[in-house]
């Protein structure tokens, strides 16, 4: 992995589709190395680990990511306000990747939804370097450069194959895999007087979707819970527990994100940091 840091702050930001605990593992990860970002919501899938995202900033207006601020801006001409801002944070915003582009020169893009199973549109053609994060992303069809999210490969960096197909296990946590989730049992607004970082045993009460009652799954904490009057589709991941209850981790950044995330400094660090070494493979 490269260990250099840029020496100048790039003016042409990376956009990082996302704003979850990888999308702002991510984000955290370039804004340390010099590299202007700024994350956009997919206001689709809401966030489950938001005490590991930068994603309550559209809610809150700010919030804080193990050191680094994140703030939340509504337009374009704010955003380009704050991306030429010497105020140290991340700007994260709501605007659809097709308003962005709008932005005019962008170094990259950084697909981090991980929509598993959403078919993958090509995005070479609008930037310099498109990056895309696990299953459907195949380097030299759709992105430039793969990055693999399995846990048996995780932020291995691919320039000429595939990512791994999904597979539908989840890396373990305290021993447990994908047990840990709880998921939208019919379409409907998720409720819930819970909060992350809560401790609960198996089957407390945690909320409901459309009427519908959701327990807990095991006893640990709350490591992820989408936030209460959300629209929710059947199958959404509601909840995650930690099963390792006061030992687990359900604030900043998580090893397997900041894995992810150190792969991905790595592909910008080199691809656009020092474009005289840029060769695609196209």
């Amino acid at each position: 992995m490269s260990t250099r840091t840029l020496r100048y702050r790039l003016s042409e930001p990376v956009v990082v589709l996302g704003t979850d605990d990888v999308a702002s593992a991510i984000g955290h990860a370039l804004h340390g190395a010099g590299v202007a970002v700024v994350l956009t919501r997919d206001t689709r899938f809401p966030v489950l680990r938001r005490e590991m995202s930068f994603d309550d900033a559209l809610e809150r207006g700010s919030v804080t990511l193990d050191g680094v601020a994140g703030r939340a801006t509504e337009g374009l001409l704010e955003l380009l306000h704050a991306l030429h801002a010497d105020d140290e944070s991340v700007p994260v915003t709501a605007l659809a990747p097709d308003d962005l582009l709008c932005l005019g020169a962008i170094a990259g893009i950084v697909d981090a939804r991980m929509r598993r199973h959403s078919p993958k549109v090509d995005l070479r053609p609008f930037v310099p370097l498109a990056v895309g994060l696990g299953p459907g992303f195949e380097a030299g069809r759709n992105v430039h450069v793969a990055i693999e999210t399995a846990p048996e490969a995780t932020g291995r960096i691919l320039y000429d194959r595939a990512t791994i197909p999904a597979h539908g296990r989840s890396a373990l946590l305290g021993g447990i895999g994908r047990q840990r989730f709880e998921r939208a049992p019919i379409d409907g607004t998720w409720t819930t007087s819970r909060s992350i970082g809560d401790a609960v045993r198996d089957g407390d009460l945690i909320g409901h979707c459309g009427g519908v009652p959701v327990v807990a799954p095991l006893d640990g904490v709350l490591r992820g819970l989408v936030r209460d009057r959300t629209q929710v589709g059947q199958g959404m991941r509601l909840l995650e527990v930690d099963p390792r209850g006061p030992d687990g981790q359900w604030r900043g950044i998580p090893p397997r994100a900041a894995q992810i995330a150190a792969a991905v400094r790595t592909v910008v660090e080199t691809e656009v940091a020092a474009p005289a070494q840029v060769g695609w493979r196209r």
